[in-house]
């Protein structure tokens, strides 16, 4: 948790310091994830907006930053959303050994509390979605 929190600080430090407003946000995910081309545990994750623009997933246990691509901005909703969230793509697969079917959740949006939404991912074909909401990063 000392990990998720400093790098939420240093992060909006960073982006303070250069005089645009931070967009962070923490998670406790559920369920294993793929996000930005990695596959990685449930656990606790922080997201955080660069100066640049970009985003970045931080894994709490391991410290990794897992830089995201964003697609293209979605504009927001009405009324906007007001907590953090995090949709996944919740599709199937019968990796690796083709006997076992199993659950994977895969990052396509990133949502800021009243902000445009940022899609990370498209999942072609049929899939439903997960939501996890998250809090004011700390």
């Amino acid at each position: 948790m000392k990990r998720q929190a400093m790098f939420t600080i240093a992060a909006m430090a960073l982006v303070l310091g250069a005089g645009i407003a931070a967009a962070a946000a923490d998670f406790k995910v559920p369920f294993p994830l793929q996000a930005g081309g990695k596959k990685l545990a449930a656990g606790d994750y922080a997201v955080a907006k660069t100066a640049e623009g970009a985003l970045v997933l931080k894994q709490a246990s391991t410290g990794k930053d897992i830089p995201l691509t964003v697609l293209e901005r979605i504009p927001k909703p009405a009324p906007p959303v007001a907590e953090a969230r995090l949709v996944f793509d919740e599709v199937g697969d019968f990796a690796p050994s083709y006997t076992e079917y199993v659950t994977v959740y895969i990052l396509s949006e990133v949502w800021f509390p009243g902000e445009d939404g940022y899609r990370v991912h498209v999942t072609k074909g049929a899939h439903k979605t997960k939501v996890v909401t998250g809090g004011a990063a700390k």
